[in-house]
């Protein structure tokens, strides 16, 4: 591929060499729907913050939160991964496909030398992941001193897994250490597994106080939602590991992440939503019941 001149070195960028034009756009699309899913989300959980009583308004502003910082990361993302890449012209793909025999569909997108940054997502992840349990744990029944220990620790937990995982993330996958992914892996999900416990059975005591059995159900929906969200996250950090590289590898783990965080913030926040919202309705149901 060098001896036509086209394609740069790319090494340390952390980016394939080449692109089939469907799996840059692939990229493209799902990080340019994945911004604008987090910008829709955002704007529609603080406008309906006149909707939610004052009690749980905190949860809310947490869960706008949540995708406003997201919306800013997916643009970085977004943004970085047009500048990482770029298309032939005309003659250029001409003068490449006959050097390299190359007679797929379309040319293909090769990088433009720019380093492609996936930091990104951890800087958004260790923002937004504990804030994600910290808006759960302020819609359950729980005691002022319970919500501050289980939003602390679920915090402080959640905080470790994403700065464990963050230097096997960048082991990529024809790098000679490629095995101590596994490892990095592993040691994250000491604290994955505390959070998910905690999730699950750490809260089930408070949801079983629920008497309104509407809440109750939203509540645990939305549980069960970021708990199968979650388990994606450790399934797309080892798709280097099962042999798979190249542009496969990349396009993989760029989509199953941003499928994972339009159900973890996005579909979840809905959710924490729908809890708010049914809980304003009962508080206001009872205030005109005692009146």
């Amino acid at each position: 591929m060098a001896s036509t001149g086209l394609v740069p070195n790319v090494t340390g960028t952390g980016l394939p060499v080449v692109l089939t034009r469907t799996q840059y756009e692939l990229v493209y699309d799902a990080t340019s729907f994945g911004m604008a899913s987090m910008m829709a989300s955002t704007l529609f959980f603080w406008l309906r913050l006149s909707g939610v009583i004052d009690k749980h308004k905190t949860a809310l502003v947490i869960t706008g939160l949540v995708t406003f910082i997201a919306s800013y990361h997916y643009w970085r993302i977004f943004n970085n991964w047009v500048e990482a890449y770029k298309h032939f012209s005309p003659a250029e793909c001409q003068t490449y496909m006959a050097a390299e025999d190359y007679d797929g569909a379309g040319c293909v997108v090769v990088p433009t030398g720019t380093p492609f940054n996936d930091a990104y997502r951890y800087m958004d992840w260790l923002l937004t992941v504990p804030l994600l349990l910290i808006e759960i744990v302020f819609v359950m029944n729980l005691t002022p001193s319970e919500t501050v220990f289980k939003a602390t620790t679920l915090g402080i937990a959640s905080g470790l897994m994403i700065i464990i995982g963050y230097p096997g993330e960048m082991i990529g996958p024809t790098d000679a250490d490629i095995s101590m992914r596994w490892i990095f892996w592993a040691l994250a999900l000491c604290p994955f597994i505390y959070v998910v416990y905690q999730l699950t059975i750490g809260t089930a005591a408070a949801l079983n106080t629920e008497e309104d059995e509407t809440i109750k159900q939203a509540i645990n929906r939305a549980r069960i939602f970021t708990i199968i969200s979650w388990l994606t996250y450790p399934i797309v950090y080892i798709i280097p590991e099962f042999g798979v590289s190249g542009a496969t590898s990349v396009v993989g783990i760029q989509l199953g992440y941003t499928v994972s965080d339009i159900i973890s913030k996005c579909g979840v926040g809905l959710l924490i939503y729908k809890v708010t919202y049914e809980k304003s309705l009962a508080y206001k149901q009872l205030k005109m019941e005692d009146a």
